[in-house]
């Protein structure tokens, strides 16, 4: 009878650890999703205040955002898979 309880406290401490593991994973990937869009719409918004300001240069500023905007996403997407790895 001990060994059984003992059994069903080890499977229920079990349990907890993968259900903290797995708030941990998705406030990593939420944290990390937010990021991004943070910083892909600080560049949205910066990007079309400087076209206003000047029109002449605007395809070398669109450019330039499009650029910042794949390398946050990459870096978005390494932080979603270390998050899920740890």
């Amino acid at each position: 009878m001990l060994a059984l309880l003992q059994d069903v406290a080890n499977a229920a401490s079990e349990a907890s650890a993968i259900g903290w593991s797995n708030l941990g994973k998705a406030l990593g990937a939420g944290l990390t999703v937010v990021g991004a869009a943070i910083g892909i719409g600080r560049i949205g918004g910066a990007m079309t205040e400087s076209m206003a300001r000047q029109p002449e240069i605007a395809g070398n500023i669109q450019t330039a955002a499009i650029i910042l905007a794949a390398l946050i996403e990459g870096a978005a997407l390494f932080a979603l898979v270390i998050a899920f790895l740890i």
